[in-house]
């Protein structure tokens, strides 16, 4: 076979440049001409589609990869870059996978990790939410929005205890709305838990085989789980004996040693309804202006020495208001407003000082509604801390420095605010600090989730597996 290659004559009425590719086959005895000429008719047939050849041979290779490769990997997708070391979507199967046999299997959603919701009498949890609607609202309210995700969350939840890694005990403590002010009662907390487990050590076996150090709690209050109100009686009292080998959930996080962190917890959000949030955001003025540039709404005493001589907000917020009560660029008022979250999403930066405790709903709430949160509160650890990259979305005040918040405020609002607004609309950050029944991928309680996760290490199940 031979490879002639000639420039073709010019034709003066059509001008042409360019090679005929002309391909001989030589035969020891003769030219098979009619081989000759079919063989030429290809490579013109070639050269002029070849295009659509290749571009059908690329969609047959990848339509038959699509269906040849593994089916339960899901397409990827954009991750938040607020969230970090977190499943997304992009890493994740579908919901439709997610409530499928196949996340039974070792590697599945969150490792395949098995929760157990104990099933107890009604006086530990059904009855507190009969008797007040306010159970499962107010801002104490996770423990029984928690136990209402996992109940219909049929991608973790298993009904079989001996399959269980984990083992949730669901025990309302904070709906005792029996004090003058409203405000929920801890008295009773101690003595609640401990007949839980009582009850759960005489009925079944998987608490004193452990001593309870794959059981999840949750205690939503001022300081955890040492179950008051005041830090100094708090300390005092410390987490009862019996809960410090367990796991607890709690809004309370500092970050240095605590007696009230003393066990294995995972700080959360506190509780805001997330129908009031959207609610809000409905209200809020179409054209999105926010009108208010510093704002704050709460208790702020002009005194605050109480008559227990403790200092409420360790004088914080009393020299917040001192220093900027009847500003004109500070919306500061320390009287009750059930629509107080309209002023939020009007506001540019929403004031979050330390309480009695250093965490407040004000945090989660100005978040979600766009306004940039002011931590004040020296030493607070935020929720899911692990994940959400909180510098990014809020500001931190040091407590001696509130003399000068405005300045601080001001140097912000002309260098990186517009940055922070940005970030704050990310919809996967607002997600991870609200509750939803059922579970949303990617809400509090799926964070929730994630950290017990990196907690598996306690689960007996799996420690029996390897062993053997």
């Amino acid at each position: 076979m031979s490879l002639d290659i000639k420039r073709p004559s010019i034709n003066k009425t059509k001008k042409k440049t360019g090679f005929i590719v002309k391909m001989q086959l030589n035969n020891n005895n003769n030219n098979n001409r009619s081989g000759h000429n079919k063989t030429n008719l290809f490579f013109i047939f070639f050269r002029n589609y070849y295009r659509w050849v290749i571009w059908l041979f690329l969609s047959l290779y990848f339509f038959t990869s699509y269906f040849a490769g593994d089916q339960s990997s899901p397409s990827t997708t954009t991750t938040t870059s607020l969230l970090s070391n977190y499943q997304t979507s992009s890493s994740l199967p579908s919901r439709a996978l997610i409530e499928s046999s196949a996340i039974l299997k070792p590697g599945g959603l969150f490792s395949g990790m098995k929760i157990y919701v104990y099933d107890l009498p009604a006086r530990f949890n059904v009855d507190w939410v009969t008797a007040s609607d306010r159970c499962a609202s107010h801002l104490f309210a996770a423990e029984v929005a928690i136990h209402r995700a996992l109940l219909s969350d049929s991608s973790v939840r298993t009904l079989d205890p001996e399959e269980a890694d984990f083992f949730f005990v669901p025990v309302y403590v904070s709906c005792n709305f029996s004090t003058s002010n409203g405000f929920p009662s801890l008295s009773h907390a101690r003595s609640l838990i401990s007949s839980a487990v009582d009850f759960l050590s005489d009925s079944y076996p998987f608490w004193n085989r452990t001593r309870g150090s794959d059981h999840v709690f949750v205690a939503s209050h001022d300081f955890g789980a040492c179950f008051h109100a005041m830090e100094d009686i708090a300390i005092e009292e410390g987490i009862p004996e019996f809960m410090k080998n367990s796991i607890i959930l709690q809004t309370f996080g500092v970050n240095y040693k605590h007696p009230c962190q003393e066990a294995e917890h995972v700080v959360i959000p506190p509780y805001i309804p997330p129908e009031s949030v959207q609610r809000a955001i409905d209200r809020a003025p179409a054209n999105g202006r926010r009108d208010i540039w510093a704002f704050f709404r709460g208790k702020m005493e002009v005194n605050p020495k109480n008559i227990s001589g403790r200092f409420y907000s360790k004088g914080v917020r009393t020299a917040i208001l001192k220093k900027y009560g009847g500003r004109r660029r500070f919306h500061l008022n320390r009287h009750r407003f059930a629509g107080y979250r309209s002023e939020i999403v009007r506001s540019l930066f929403c004031l979050c000082p330390l309480g009695w405790a250093p965490w407040s709903p004000r945090l989660v709430e100005s978040a979600v509604l766009g306004c940039v949160p002011v931590v004040i509160a020296d030493g607070i650890k935020l929720p899911f801390s692990e994940t959400v990259r909180w510098s990014e979305i809020s500001l931190t005040v040091a407590e001696k420095d509130v003399k000068n918040l405005r300045k601080i405020l001001e140097r912000v609002a002309a260098t990186n605010l517009s940055v922070i607004q940005r970030n704050l609309r990310e919809p996967a950050f607002k997600r991870a600090l609200l509750y939803n029944v059922p579970m949303m991928e990617g809400d509090a309680t799926w964070h929730i989730l994630e950290a017990l996760r990196r907690k598996l290490d306690r689960s007996y199940r799996r420690s029996s597996v390897l062993s053997q």
